[in-house]
């Protein structure tokens, strides 16, 4: 199944979005929480800078094929 580029650029920008809020999230939290307030928010930061990675990466080979595509049928 073929992506559009429009779903591509989307799913790209929203990757590195996640990966940028929740990293600089992550630099935001205040001390003086208990360890447990940490560990979950840390929990929070790890998955969904893992999400918007995967995300990314999908975005970006949707891209490519887009591009491989569109210059194959112009060739053709």
């Amino acid at each position: 199944m073929t992506m559009s580029p429009k779903i591509a650029g989307f799913l790209v920008i929203l990757g590195v979005f996640m990966i940028v809020e929740w990293i600089n999230l992550g630099f935001n939290l205040a001390d003086g929480h208990p360890t447990g307030f940490y560990v979950v928010h840390g929990i929070l930061i790890g998955v969904n800078v893992i999400l918007g990675a995967v995300l990314a990466v999908i975005g970006w080979r949707g891209l490519r094929e887009a591009g491989i595509r569109r210059r194959k049928e112009g060739a053709g």
